[in-house]
């Protein structure tokens, strides 16, 4: 349990959304808490190998910093190569509200699935959101993921190919989250169950994925 996700307090204001989903913000220690204007950033190439990244919390799935001959910064990508449910990394503890969220990413196989994701606004391993492109299904969709289930926000359609890499992006402001894909944007919506959170990365099922270049800016 104490390499899961670093759980952040949870204070419970409203029920909505016609279901139990309850509407939460995260209380963090100031020095938690990424000021506007802000960045983190990660491209993986200066720690070693064969693990996960200084600060980094693994859920779920089997995640290590590699050497990737194609990745965007050489000569190292984060990638998950493990099969869980769904396989889940939160970056580091550093808190986020609004934010701009980018990663490079590269479907490598899987046949149940071939997924890539950002998760953000992270309040521990069950409840979070994903901004989570597909190589199978040709889509982007936003999710809510509350009590260790999956439910959809939005879905958009676009052409995501395996074997290259694409770059994921997630603004939000607010209730307001835009998902774009290689630049274009792809969903767009609101949702206001979770206001402040951690940041990390995410794949589904048998998804081997790599990722690089890593950037949270918060706003």
């Amino acid at each position: 349990m104490d390499k899961r996700f670093v759980t952040v307090q949870l204070v419970v204001a409203a029920l909505m959304i016609g279901c139990t989903q309850a509407q939460a913000t995260v209380k963090a220690p100031r020095d938690k808490v990424v000021a506007a204007g802000q960045t983190l950033q990660w491209n993986f190439d200066t720690g070693p190998t064969g693990g996960v990244p200084a600060g980094a919390a693994v859920d779920s799935g089997t995640w290590q910093v590699k050497k990737e001959a194609d990745a965007p910064s050489q000569p190292h990508a984060l990638c998950q190569t493990g099969a869980a449910q769904y396989p889940a990394i939160a970056l580091s503890d550093k808190v986020f509200g609004d934010l701009v969220a980018t990663t490079r990413f590269k479907p490598v196989s899987g046949s149940e699935d071939r997924a890539a994701g950002i998760i953000f606004r992270i309040q521990d391993k069950d409840n979070y959101y994903i901004l989570r492109a597909n190589a199978l299904e040709d889509n982007v969709n936003l999710y809510r993921y509350t009590g260790g289930s999956r439910h959809v926000i939005k879905e958009g359609s676009a052409r995501v190919a395996s074997g290259k890499w694409h770059e994921l992006r997630v603004e939000v402001k607010g209730d307001l989250m835009r998902g774009f894909l290689d630049g274009v944007l792809v969903v767009e919506a609101r949702d206001a169950a979770f206001k402040t959170g951690q940041v990390g990365l995410w794949t589904k099922a048998d998804s081997v994925t790599c990722f690089d270049n890593v950037s949270v800016t918060a706003r």
